[in-house]
């Protein structure tokens, strides 16, 4: 197959095997484990790799996936379109519309995309996370590639007090 047109695995919502602690009534908490394009160890360009390196790496996203959704633990994840294609939008709700290109962030702060795992706790999406970080890059070697694991809350802030503590929070003060 030509990796240079293959499209990208897509992870879509999952059932919930019978027996995971979703089952029992109790929400586990899901935590997002975001993708950029930081290179990690080697800042080689992916389009520079070797195709048997990139289907290696795509191979391994693909097993992993496999593994946590009969795990019950991938709640879903996408891969997303370069910032290039993006498009920011803004309004003030009553006259006009902006749409404009981009944004145009340096290429290693483009989200690439980010998977969704509902574990048991923050420890369990950690050792995840770590394994996506290990995706082999080229020659097979570990990337170590930044993953930034998030917490999704279960509900946002719904009045001003608990968004203005929301926000101090999220500020370190």
């Amino acid at each position: 197959m030509d990796v240079e047109n293959r499209a990208p695995a897509r992870v879509t919502e999952v059932d919930v095997p019978a027996g995971h602690p979703t089952r029992r009534g109790t929400p586990m908490p899901k935590y997002a484990l975001i993708v950029d394009f930081q290179g990690g160890v080697d800042a080689t360009p992916m389009t520079e790799w070797d195709p048997a390196d990139v289907q290696a790496h795509l191979d391994y996203y693909g097993a992993l996936n496999d593994e946590l959704r009969a795990r019950g633990e991938l709640a879903g994840g996408l891969v997303l379109e370069g910032p290039d294609l993006a498009k920011v939008v803004r309004s003030d709700g009553r006259s006009g519309t902006s749409v404009q290109e981009g944004p145009f962030a340096e290429f290693t702060e483009w989200l690439a995309g980010f998977q969704v795992v509902d574990v048991a706790d923050e420890a369990r999406a950690l050792e995840i996370a770590a394994r996506v970080s290990a995706v082999p890059g080229p020659g097979g070697v570990p990337s170590q590639q930044p993953i930034q694991v998030r917490r999704i809350l279960d509900d946002g802030p719904d009045d001003a007090a608990s968004m203005l503590e929301w926000l101090q929070a999220a500020d370190g003060r």
